[in-house]
């Protein structure tokens, strides 16, 4: 069976497979500390054109986006999300179990909006609520979406008019950053959010996701707070080596463009047989509206996700394309589809 279940099925890329063998019998520094993470920060800071940004190298989304929230936001203060966000939805109540609740707000196709946070805000007044003081954003979104400079943009400002810390998931960025609509740079990011997160678990990595600290008041001791959450790898080398590896020479990008073109052909013959989408396609995720009876025959040779029911006949699933998709395994969904 031929999985679209999701970006991260498969182990690692051969290059960071590469390099992890190459520098398998080094000693290095512990906790993150060696070269082959410093090496990482440098081609990270290239990329963003900051030398004042400080990176940290956490083995999963879920921490980060945890630490992040559980760190910058004090006992009484909450964050904002879109109804769809990540830490809403799919954590368990991680961010909740930390003390801190998750205010929601009906999303535009997968994302937040300066409307919405305002809702919330004119909503939250005074001491016999939780405090709104972060808004999370994440792209891509749980829908596949992206934001675009503009939209960033707006939510900037009113996070500086409401004196609100601005958070991006980048979970999958590596897709948001080289699909066909995105005008953003990891630079305009580093410029627009106070802190965000370059995703590696989704895009080639064993795992992995460099968190980074862009405005300057919430960089002191964010090491103890790694290692008092438990996310501070003895052996932090071998994440740095992947990021090492991922943007040494531009493989990063590379990878998130292949996912996303993957999904493009496999978009297009979706809307060649008449099918539509639930939400519109942009990035490595698809969301396609089928009959029930067809996801049923479907899920006999192909992995994938289903989400909602659409109405009693129809429901909306999910595939989803990554760096190791294969021109052969979409060839195959493709003479599937044709075939029905």
């Amino acid at each position: 069976m031929i999985s679209f279940m999701n970006d991260y099925s498969e182990g690692a890329h051969p290059h960071i497979l590469e390099l992890m063998l190459k520098s398998n019998l080094e000693q290095n520094t512990g906790y993150g500390e060696d070269a082959h993470s410093d090496r990482a920060k440098l081609y990270i800071k290239k990329e963003l054109q900051r030398e004042d940004v400080d990176i940290h190298f956490i083995p999963g989304g879920t921490q980060t986006n945890l630490l992040v929230i559980s760190s910058f936001l004090r006992p009484h203060q909450c964050v904002i999300a879109a109804d769809t966000g990540h830490v809403n939805v799919h954590e368990t109540g991680a961010i909740e179990a930390t003390g801190h609740k998750v205010v929601t707000v009906p999303h535009k196709d997968g994302k937040l909006t300066p409307a919405g946070i305002v809702v919330v805000l004119e909503s939250h007044s005074g001491e016999h609520m939780v405090q709104p003081k972060m808004v999370y954003l994440s792209d891509t979104t749980e829908l596949g979406s992206i934001y675009t400079k503009a939209e960033l943009t707006a939510i900037r400002e009113l996070c500086n008019k409401m004196n609100l810390l601005l958070f991006l998931d980048g979970a999958r960025l590596g897709s948001a950053l080289t699909c066909s609509s995105n005008d953003l740079t990891l630079k305009d990011i580093a410029e627009l959010v106070d802190v965000f997160y370059i995703g590696g678990t989704k895009n080639g990595a064993l795992l992995g996701e460099a968190l980074v600290i862009c405005k300057e008041e919430l960089k002191e001791d964010f090491r103890f707070m790694i290692k008092q959450r438990g996310a501070m790898m003895a052996k932090g080398f071998v994440i740095g080596l992947q990021f090492e590896a991922l943007f040494e020479n531009g493989l990063y990008y590379e990878l998130g463009a292949h996912a996303n073109s993957m999904a493009e052909r496999l978009a297009n013959v979706w809307r060649d047989q008449g099918f539509s989408f639930y939400a519109p396609v942009c990035s490595n995720q698809l969301f396609v509206i089928l009959p029930n009876d067809m996801i049923d025959r479907m899920a006999k040779e192909f992995g994938f996700l289903v989400l909602d029911k659409v109405d009693e006949k129809h429901s909306v699933i999910r595939l989803v394309t990554s760096w190791a998709t294969t021109q052969g395994n979409i060839d195959q969904l493709i003479e599937y589809v044709e075939g029905l």
